[in-house]
């Protein structure tokens, strides 16, 4: 069964329900040490980071595998400066070449197989110059937040730009191991409702250094929140920035 909301407004959902904060806040200043610099935005969702980074100065590159997300980033103000494309880390071309990769918005927990995982890293590690940087964000499974997700904690109202209005909430499950299954709830004003469930992967940071070693790419720092707190401090992340 297809959701009840058109692509354009889960879009607008996303966007409504994201609105910049702190992460992006630290992207961007990470990406800003080296001016002018050719970014890969993998996972882009509706380009909100995206295209700040092109306002900035840099060279920035787009690619989401969702083409209602791709819809709505290239009808913002200044898309042009950014070039967009529908697909994931495979779909990259054997002449693109990156000074620096973004993953944000905990994009690397929405890849939950483990093989996709290793060649998503591969892909990373192909796309980058020798010492371009990777930077993605991914939850610290000891922080345990997805037990902090439910109803009473999540639970919030929007109205989109076509005057759509619902509520939402959100709760959560172990699903298998490392994994935690998702159902985000909606009700609407007439009084329809539907559920999406998710799963994320929750990876160790051990775990991850290995995954990246394993990549060729090379682990420089991990923090565990936006203002580059210890792992286990701030904001229960494990922030992590490696090179080619």
């Amino acid at each position: 069964m297809g959701s009840l909301l058109s692509a354009a407004q889960r879009a607008d959902l996303y966007d409504a329900e994201n609105r910049w904060a702190a992460d992006d806040d630290f992207f961007l200043t990470f990406i800003n040490e080296r001016p002018a610099s050719r970014v890969l935005d993998l996972g882009c969702g509706t380009g909100r980071l995206t295209l700040a980074l092109a306002r900035a100065g840099h060279v920035m590159t787009g690619i989401d595998p969702h083409p209602g997300s791709l819809a709505a980033a290239r009808a913002k103000p200044g898309a042009d400066l950014a070039t967009w494309i529908e697909g994931t880390s495979t779909d990259l071309g054997c002449d693109d070449s990156f000074d620096a990769v973004l993953m944000t918005s905990h994009v690397a927990q929405a890849i939950i197989d483990d093989h996709r995982w290793s060649r998503t890293l591969a892909d990373v590690r192909r796309v980058l110059v020798p010492g371009g940087r990777l930077v993605f964000d991914s939850r610290d499974p000891l922080a345990r937040v997805w037990e902090r997700w439910t109803p009473a904690t999540t639970r919030n109202e929007f109205t989109l730009p076509d005057g759509t209005k619902l509520h939402l909430w959100i709760d959560s499950a172990p699903h298998e191991a490392g994994l935690v299954k998702i159902t985000e709830h909606r009700l609407f004003a007439d009084g329809s409702r539907e559920m999406e469930d998710a799963v994320l992967a929750f990876r160790s940071e051990q775990q991850l250094r290995k995954d990246l070693g394993e990549a060729g790419l090379h682990v420089d720092a991990v923090f565990g929140g936006w203002s580059g707190e210890p792992v286990g401090q701030g904001a229960g992340e494990l922030i992590i920035v490696a090179h080619r």
